[in-house]
């Protein structure tokens, strides 16, 4: 038995070992690349320059921006509908299910070109209704709401597997009307009870929302705005080093971005505890 216990070990050991270096050894070849000056020393330039170039810090912001509206609306529609759905009606879980599921049958081009068609349907019908301002406003430079709906639709699937995978593992009703039995209301129930034990599952939620906000390219490209996505790819193009800079520095910031929303949401369950 102890052997057999050894030869897991190993064997998990060896298949982290293969699978650490598939994706160490690129990274460190592309840092490596990024600094080297071509005669045995190594210079920063390609991330200094990168830096310091005008429209870094705007575009990154404008990125962050979006992500964490994306993640308040996205989770503002999903969690009422997917709760309402368990307490109160079971039989539209399926329906539901399958309309979260539906943008992924959808590519991204076809609803980015799909929003096109409708930012240009709107000028020509509503221009003598208070709709046209509406048009006008979601496709605002400085912050694009349009960008947002579609980072939603996007998300949608991602977000509904995690909520629904949390919602799977809590007695969900049994909660609530324990809550209800000791005299706490609907809305107290959900947000005492209920939330705090799906805390882990918005917290993914959010996190892959994020990542996909931060790493899309496609729509907002073809739409014409400047988000980091686009800002990196824009800004890439002078040089090898510099494009591998910017693939690297895009890395990072995605990843500080996520290991801090997972920092946070342990922290505060700690506290809980």
């Amino acid at each position: 038995m102890a052997r057999l216990i050894d030869r897991i070990r190993f064997g998990r050991g060896l298949v982290l070992l293969i699978c650490g270096t598939y994706f160490a050894v690129p990274l460190a070849a592309s840092l490596w690349f990024s600094v080297d000056d071509n005669k045995g020393g190594t210079t920063f330039r390609a991330y200094t320059e990168l830096l310091n170039a005008p429209g870094f810090t705007d575009s990154l912001v404008l990125s962050l921006e979006l992500a964490v509206v994306t993640v308040v609306v996205l989770l503002l529609l999903l969690v009422p509908a997917v709760l309402a759905a368990r307490l109160g009606a079971p039989k539209l879980r399926p329906v539901i299910e399958i309309m979260c599921s539906m943008p992924l049958v959808v590519p991204v081009v076809a609803l980015t070109t799909g929003i096109i068609g409708v930012l240009r349907w709107g000028p020509d019908h509503l221009q003598d209704t208070p709709f046209f301002q509406t048009i006008v406003a979601i496709q605002d430079p400085n912050f694009p709401i349009v960008l947002v709906i579609a980072y939603v639709l996007m998300a949608l699937p991602f977000a509904y597997r995690a909520i629904d995978a949390g919602l799977r593992g809590v007695d969900v009703v049994t909660l609530v009307e324990a809550a209800r039995n000791c005299g706490a209301g609907w809305l107290r129930a959900v947000f005492t009870v209920v939330l705090p034990n799906l805390r882990s599952s918005l917290l993914n939620a959010a996190v892959l929302t994020v990542a996909l906000v931060l790493g899309e390219f496609t729509t907002a490209s073809i739409l014409g705005f400047s988000p980091f996505s686009v800002w990196i790819n824009s800004n890439g193009k002078s040089d090898g080093q510099m494009s591998v800079a910017v693939s690297m520095l895009s890395l990072l910031i995605v990843w500080l971005v996520l290991l801090l929303m997972s920092a946070v949401g342990r922290g505060r369950k700690a506290a809980r505890s």
